[in-house]
């Protein structure tokens, strides 16, 4: 009896491992499953050699020359695309509009599949249209927007000027951009104490989630192993202080809420939740507006300074495009005070940089993952219900067959002979289709005119202590970040 049970166990055993590494039938080429860890150890090996899961992602898409590769990462089938008609065809199609639902998505969102970022269907729907519709209602997109970021600007030449020879910006772009979310989400001016707090919290996330996303994503059960080593106890405890911050706000908003209040979103969440309050089925609760906070400043925050922050250490680099930028600026504006973001049309060579710094760093290699919704068919391979699909966006803006010499910083390439930019369809630093980031009207005005207002009137070098020391432009993560760095800036006599 005890032979025929083990027999059983050990015959079961092998059904399961023999199940677990076999492929669907036309999966996408990519390397051979083990049980239970899939492909793992491949990508995660090559991702420490190479130096990030994006150059990994388009090594494994070379060797097994495809620009659809196939992968099981622990229990979870992942199929990466890598060029742009491929990545167009994801972007654009309904089916691949669905959002992972798995351990490490809910570990993110505080334990639930809310917020914007990582819901989907009819939830994700109501609360894009939602927060889309009350941020236009605000001015996001119009002349308040453009105000705000404007006087944001004059306080970061005032950091500036108060020490010129030693300037990180990263830590004086940070804030600002923080300060303008807050207005947005929260309404009038951050206090230093909450905006202090909020910038550590944002700082941290980035730290623990390099840490820890990619093993608890693939084995969400090592959790139970090594709470502490997996950061899985870090990532907890940062969801509860993450959570206590906004809930303070919000709790303060609903003490001196009124029906005719609506001068920021919290307010006017607050409203739609008393209006809805007998729906069982409302997506308008508490925990959902946490996470709409949450969204607002991680997506909008770090993503926008971190551009910012690769935009001027470019300029640093490359002295002959900012000499060609200032060159643009002084004949355009001819003495102009400030810089509005109508400007950004008679200034094509500003505008054909800014374009090449979103290909040449990346500040988000993959984007955000897709759930397919159905089975389906993509470049003749079949794909699973429920694969989540991954966009190498670092492939698509490093394609050789396209950009020829993708790995020279060269503005020429979006600024055409009459003047005008071109080939910025494949640039998708914010999407494509209806999952297209909503905060991109403010990050693209932020972008544009901090650097154009700074390079208006300061000219951009490195102070002695980093000339000898930026080898490294990027260093990996969830997002790319630039090797620490320290400027020197120096007033231009035009301005």
């Amino acid at each position: 009896m005890i032979l025929f049970l083990f027999i059983t166990l050990v015959t079961f055993l092998v059904y399961l491992c023999f199940k677990d590494i076999k492929k669907p039938y036309l999966y996408p080429p990519g390397p051979g499953w083990y049980p239970f860890i899939g492909s793992s150890h491949v990508f995660t090996r090559l991702a420490r050699s190479e130096g990030g899961s994006h150059l990994a992602l388009q090594k494994l898409c070379k060797q097994y020359n495809t620009n659809v590769l196939g992968l099981k990462l622990g229990p979870e089938k992942v199929v990466v695309v890598s060029s742009y008609p491929v990545v167009k065809k994801i972007l654009l199609s309904e089916e691949y509009d669905g959002r992972p639902d798995n351990f490490f998505i809910r570990l993110r969102s505080m334990g639930t599949k809310k917020g914007i970022t990582s819901a989907d269907g009819e939830l994700w729907t109501i609360q894009r249209r939602f927060v889309v519709q009350h941020l236009r209602d605000l001015g996001f997109g119009k002349g308040y927007m453009e105000d705000m970021v404007k006087q944001q600007l004059l306080h970061i030449l005032d950091v500036i000027e108060q020490n010129e020879d030693h300037v990180v910006m990263g830590e004086i772009l940070s804030k600002p951009i923080m300060n303008i979310l807050w207005a947005m989400t929260a309404g009038s001016a951050i206090p230093e104490a909450k905006l202090n707090k909020l910038f550590s919290l944002m700082a941290r996330r980035t730290k623990i989630f390099d840490m820890a996303g990619g093993i608890l994503n693939q084995f969400p059960w090592l959790r139970f192993v090594a709470p502490e080593k997996t950061g899985y106890t870090l990532m907890q405890n940062f969801n509860k202080e993450l959570k206590e911050f906004f809930m303070d706000i919000i709790n303060e908003h609903k003490e001196s809420w009124r029906e005719d209040r609506k001068d920021d979103v919290i307010y006017s969440f607050i409203t739609e939740m008393k209006k809805k309050r007998d729906d069982p089925h409302t997506t308008f609760t508490e925990d959902q507006l946490v996470m709409v906070c949450a969204d607002i400043f991680i997506a909008g925050g770090k993503t926008t300074s971190t551009f910012l922050d690769f935009a001027f250490l470019m300029m640093a680099l490359h002295p002959e495009v900012q000499h060609k930028i200032h060159k643009e600026l002084d004949g355009y504006l001819n003495g102009k005070k400030t810089v509005d973001f109508s400007d950004k049309q008679n200034l094509p060579y500003t505008k054909a940089v800014l374009f090449e710094i979103e290909r040449f760093c990346h500040v988000t290699p993959i984007t955000g993952p897709r759930r397919v919704l159905a089975d389906t068919v993509l470049e003749g391979y079949r794909i699973p219900k429920e694969t989540t699909v991954l966009i190498n966006s670092y492939s698509v803006h490093n394609d050789e067959e396209f950009w020829k010499d993708p790995q020279n910083f060269r503005p020429e390439r979006f600024f055409g002979d009459d003047g005008s930019n071109m080939n910025t369809e494949r640039l998708i630093p914010f999407g494509q289709g209806k999952r297209r980031c909503f905060g991109e009207a403010l990050a693209r005005s932020c972008m544009f005119i901090f650097f154009a207002g700074i390079l208006k009137k300061y000219r951009v070098e490195f102070a002695p202590e980093s000339q000898k020391k930026v080898r490294k432009i990027f260093v990996p993560g969830i997002i790319l970040t630039p090797e620490p760095y320290v400027l020197k800036l120096t007033k231009r006599k035009v301005y």
